[in-house]
């Protein structure tokens, strides 16, 4: 296991949401295992400005600042990428053009990626599971199996064919998710 103190010092993190529904500790946990290893991590939604983020799917929680709107991130200028769930979060993201596009174009460069919860959904749309082994929330295992990946019900899943990919299941999962994405982006 790589040591977070300094894993990804000076090393930007992308996290893509809708501009609603994020599961908040799916966003938050990640977010500061980046910070913790040395890491920046930035803020991309389709229109940039307010997050609202939610608990359980259905209680608002807190506001976060999107840096960035998708259309207006390079991959190339980030080490990997965070896709948190909540299950309004990931469908809306997986019927944005530009967010399955800049999913497509960080699996296309072999860069990981980190997804929890629905946030595999946008690997779904993006064609990006294929012949991948994920976990996911229990829901998606259809869709992920459907796709071409092999679903699997555990904790963390990390697996390296194509592009570096970490999954986890649900909000549960945060501590092995955590410093298992930061091990990921920091081999990049």
């Amino acid at each position: 296991m790589t040591d977070p103190g300094n894993a990804l010092s000076g090393r930007k993190v992308l996290f893509v949401v809708a501009n609603s529904g994020v599961e908040q500790p799916e966003l938050t946990a990640p977010w500061q295992a980046v910070l913790d290893a040395g890491g920046q991590p930035v803020l991309a939604a389709p229109e940039a400005g307010e997050v609202q983020a939610f608990t359980n799917d259905v209680e608002k929680a807190d506001t976060f600042t999107a840096e960035l709107a998708i259309s207006d991130v390079d991959a190339a200028d980030y080490v990997g990428l965070v896709l948190p769930g909540g299950t309004t979060n990931a469908d809306k993201l997986r019927m944005e053009s530009d967010a399955v596009a800049l999913v497509s174009a960080f699996t296309g460069a072999g860069k990981p990626v980190a997804a929890i919860c629905h946030g595999p959904w946008a690997l779904v749309e993006a064609d990006a599971v294929r012949g991948k082994t994920l976990t996911s929330y229990p829901s998606l295992q259809t869709d992920i199996r459907n796709a071409g990946g092999t679903w699997v019900d555990q904790q963390v899943s990390v697996c390296p064919d194509r592009y570096p990919l970490v999954t986890s299941r649900d909000p549960d999962d945060l501590e092995a998710f955590c410093p298992a994405l930061v091990e990921q982006f920091a081999q990049a």
